[in-house]
């Protein structure tokens, strides 16, 4: 194996990390000798050992004068757990192999600094690209203290959710719903609006096994969630936080009472802020989020700008007639003032198609 098949090992082992270790990054490593691995390990949960420790643990043999390969800068402070650079050092490693830098404050080349200073060779930027995608979210939770928000629905070609009558079970497939799933259990939060609570009355949760709840957020503004809605009733197996503009807190005790959480914001443009509910989410550590909203929320969620990522799912279908849409709200008056996405990544998934593309940047803004 050479140095990038070593590095996307680590990415591999990073992987299994994912779900478990927000607000952390995922970090997988390896450890080579003689051109034999030695060791290997990931970060597991948060609040664990990282995934240098891990691998060091799992070593074979000794570590004097192995190589370190590991997807991203090597911690250097303490925090739940102690430094990582001071158990590479002590572990006689005499190289070590990085793919992306860390731009935690804490860390943001420190780590490669003290390595460097106890005769380390430290070589950076190994497959980086595919480090870096590794760790999107939490890069940007770093720079920006709000979560990386993904907006994801699923259509018709015809670009609709839902029928004339509101009906829209089930647009996509067993695959395509697996997948949903699957990320419900990647991000830390996923959200709605209350529309989507009075129309399906939905549960929010991850049925995979071996998963974790997201924490479940409805937006409210009016406090019109239904105290006997399954996202209220079932707060004690999962999450959930109500947002709302409502002060009076005679209303907020029912969902308390349920053991729900109450966030009251200031309201904008006849809603909550939603600029607002972002940066509170990140004080909570809610890295990212996986926006589930109807066609009104995810209007909203667009003109505010906390949208990083659009995930469409597409499936061979038309429903015609007036039913809704993905994206609704006033829209824009001219395409000049569309919001700008990036090249998509398209997947199939089962029947269907997976486009995924960042948002770029509203045009009427530039």
């Amino acid at each position: 194996m050479d140095e990038i098949e070593y590095m996307h090992l680590a990415i591999q082992l990073a992987e299994q990390g994912r779900g478990w270790v927000n607000p952390n990054p995922l970090v997988g490593a390896v450890i080579v000798k003689d051109g034999k691995i030695i060791g290997q390990g990931y970060h597991k949960k948060h609040g664990e050992a990282h995934a240098e420790r891990n691998a060091l643990a799992d070593c074979r043999a000794s570590t004097t004068g192995a190589s370190l390969y590991v997807t991203l800068e090597p911690c250097c402070h303490h925090g739940m757990t102690p430094p990582c650079t001071e158990a590479i050092i002590e572990s006689g490693i005499s190289r070590v192999l990085v793919g992306s830098s860390d731009p935690n404050p804490l860390v943001a080349g420190k780590g490669i600094a003290i390595l460097h200073s106890h005769g380390i060779e430290v070589i950076e930027n190994i497959a980086k690209d595919e480090c870096d995608k590794l760790n999107k979210s939490y890069f940007h939770y770093i720079q920006n203290r709000t979560p990386y928000v993904v907006m994801k629905y699923a259509m018709t070609i015809d670009g609709k959710i839902a029928t004339r009558s509101g009906k829209s079970r089930w647009i996509t497939g067993a695959e395509a719903r697996l997948r949903v799933h699957q990320d419900r259990h990647r991000y830390s939060a996923i959200m709605v609006g209350v529309g989507a609570i009075l129309a399906d009355d939905p549960m929010l949760n991850c049925r995979l096994e071996n998963s974790r709840n997201p924490l479940r957020i409805i937006c409210d503004t009016s406090l019109r969630t239904p105290p006997q809605a399954k996202i209220v009733t079932t707060t004690g197996t999962a999450p959930t936080l109500i947002a709302t503009a409502v002060t009076d807190t005679d209303r907020h005790q029912p969902y308390l009472d349920a053991g729900c959480k109450i966030m009251v914001l200031p309201r904008k443009d006849n809603h909550i802020d939603l600029n607002s509910l972002m940066q509170k989410l990140g004080e909570k550590q809610i890295d990212s989020l996986l926006l589930e909203g109807g066609g009104t929320l995810n209007w909203s969620a667009l003109q505010s700008g906390i949208v990083n990522k659009v995930q469409a799912y597409i499936a061979p279908k038309l429903f015609g007639g007036g039913g809704k849409t993905p994206v609704e709200g006033l829209g824009v008056d001219s395409p000049d003032e569309a919001f700008l996405l990036g090249k998509p990544v398209i997947t199939q998934v089962g029947e269907d198609f997976l486009l995924e593309s960042e948002v770029i940047k509203c045009l009427q803004e530039s």
